[in-house]
């Protein structure tokens, strides 16, 4: 069984599918409902088209650069199962999972289901990851996440704090900027990158350099590597690089950290250069990592020269402080990450930190696995373009997980 018809789901199903291997799909919504209900109008994905490799399915149409709207994206993913006939079981929502002597027992709002192995391929984006400090904004002031955001026409006029300044948070600031609401970013951690790097787009240079391939058993601190925000990228058709100088040009106020709120007051940490300056440094490190593999594999002169990038600009002393009746802050999104849902799951596999324990997606407990997390096996995991991959490794070792079992009890 997999619950979870989203890209990675669906990309088990195809894996299973192959091998024989009887199973359903279970969906809370319909294919691919996260990308129907649960992202803002405008949002394109941040990787070309034609980087959305699924098994045995790929982009065919014409403009293999450019970056999907949500509505392509949903056509995309549905296509995907209508050509692999994938089972899936719509409208049914886990409630429940315990293991059993045969395997493991999921119930459903449409009743109960017994599997001998679970792959969860639900994704990491959930529940959004709200602070605990939300609790102390001021009565008047709304909070919203980017899951109930959908376009600036909801958001009050006024300013608007987001709180986050990875994707997500440089995305949704700027636009909301751009519709006449004055927005303050608060940054905390960040990784900075051109969406152009020498002519091509920095998801090429992912793909041919190979860091999107490295593996979960290549890297010192796994753990630290899954925590590492989403790069500062937009799809636009421009192919802007959205960075915080591209925000601050056109007028967005940069703080540090949120980190409190006291007498109707935001706080901030005063990391703000420091986060930056390694933002910086680690932007150039990858771009040498992409000039070692030009140079190495002779394509100096097929590319644009080498070059780097203007350092941040922040104020000499950014605020450590606003007071959010003076400001004139109406809202706070906060772009703070997600995390994901294991509220039905009844299996002893937590970790201290509420976490499913597990190495490289085979989870602690006999024939149950994740898929769709942050560099699950890959760098690339959490990518329409990383379930590939690592949708064949879990398949394989689930057939052979099945065909042990199968030879125990035939013995």
């Amino acid at each position: 069984m997999i619950i979870g018809a989203g890209h990675a789901g669906l990309a088990m199903s195809r894996c299973l599918a192959d091998r024989s291997i009887d199973h359903v799909v279970l969906e809370r919504g319909d294919v691919a409902n996260s990308w129907k209900t649960e992202r803002w109008d405008s949002l394109r994905l941040l990787t070309p088209n034609w980087q959305s490799r699924l098994p045995d399915f790929s982009y065919e149409g014409d403009d293999p650069d450019g970056y999907r709207t949500m509505p392509e994206v949903i056509d995309f993913l549905d296509g995907y199962a209508q050509t692999i006939s994938a089972p899936v079981e719509a409208q049914t929502t886990a409630t429940s999972v315990r293991a059993n002597d045969s395997g493991y027992r999921v119930g459903t709002d449409q009743g109960e289901w017994q599997c001998k192995t679970l792959v969860m391929a639900m994704g990491a984006c959930n529940i959004p990851n709200v602070p605990k400090l939300a609790d102390a904004v001021p009565a008047g002031i709304t909070s919203v996440t980017p899951m109930d955001y959908r376009n600036p026409d909801q958001i009050e006029d006024g300013g608007v704090l987001v709180v986050g300044a990875s994707a997500t948070g440089t995305q949704i600031g700027d636009e909301l900027h751009r519709s006449g609401r004055p927005v303050t970013l608060a940054v905390g951690e960040h990784i900075r990158a051109p969406r152009l790097y020498r002519g091509r787009d920095i998801e090429w240079w992912m793909d041919v350099a190979g860091v999107h391939d490295e593996r979960y058993d290549e890297i010192d601190d796994i753990n630290r590597a899954r925590r590492v925000p989403s790069l500062q990228l937009a799809g636009s058709p421009e192919r802007r690089m959205l960075d915080l100088n591209a925000l601050t040009d056109i007028g967005v106020k940069l703080c540090g950290r949120f980190v409190g709120i006291n007498d109707g007051k935001a706080q901030f940490s005063g990391s703000l250069a420091n986060q930056c300056d390694l933002s910086d440094l680690k932007m150039g490190r990858l771009l040498n990592t992409f000039d070692e593999w030009a140079a190495e594999n002779g394509i100096d002169d097929e590319v644009d020269a080498s070059h780097r990038f203007d350092a941040t600009r922040i104020e000499a002393s950014p605020p450590l402080g606003l007071d959010f009746a003076k400001s004139g802050i109406k809202t706070i999104l906060w772009a703070t990450g997600y995390r994901p849902d294991y509220s039905w799951l009844d299996v002893d596999v937590f970790d201290r930190k509420g976490n499913v324990r597990h190495v490289g997606g085979i989870v602690d407990a006999p024939g149950l696995y994740l898929m769709g997390l942050q560099f699950l096996r890959r760098r690339k995991s959490a990518l329409i373009d990383g379930a590939a991959d690592d949708a064949r490794d879990l398949s394989t070792h689930l057939a052979a997980y099945l065909d042990e079992n199968a030879a125990v009890a035939g013995s």
